[in-house]
């Protein structure tokens, strides 16, 4: 059974010494929900705070690249490429995102964190109308890279 990598043997929080592994190119796929009322998500290019989305998405892109500064054992990773798309879905929007990276480890949290930041962005753009708007279903969806493989959600 696997343990906790970021836990030592006495079980306190350390960071993953990844010197040893191969750089390999690392992609991770993330995606998350924002539920929103039908009539806010037909207004949402009519924000008075201008384009809700295209805010939301550099706010994704922008998270991405500081994921060493906001999880605290995570490493630093020059990022090759962050895509973050948000699109209408039933019940609101979808949030998905990719990020690209050559490195000793993977980009899985990049690729969350872009998705959830993406979603508070938009969030903050939509509260003035509807302040009961949900974030929900963060996860990875897929990664590939490294030693442990691709992975991929429901694909087992």
């Amino acid at each position: 059974m696997s343990s906790f990598s970021h836990l030592d043997q006495e079980g306190r929080a350390r960071m993953v010494d990844v010197s040893e592994k191969a750089v390999t190119r690392r992609v991770a796929r993330a995606s998350c929900r924002v539920l929103l009322d039908p009539s806010t998500v037909e207004r949402l290019s009519e924000m008075p705070k201008g384009d809700a989305v295209a805010v939301a998405r550099l706010a994704g892109i922008q998270a991405a690249k500081r994921v060493d500064e906001l999880i605290p054992l995570a490493h630093t990773l020059n990022l090759d490429h962050v895509n973050v798309e948000i699109e209408p879905a039933e019940g609101g929007v979808e949030v998905r995102s990719e990020v690209v990276c050559t490195a000793r480890t993977g980009a899985e949290i990049e690729a969350m964190l872009a998705c959830s930041n993406a979603a508070l962005a938009l969030y903050d753009m939509v509260k003035a109308v509807e302040k009961g708007a949900v974030i929900t279903d963060l996860r990875l969806e897929a990664k590939s890279g490294g030693r442990s493989g691709d992975w991929q959600r429901g694909v087992t």
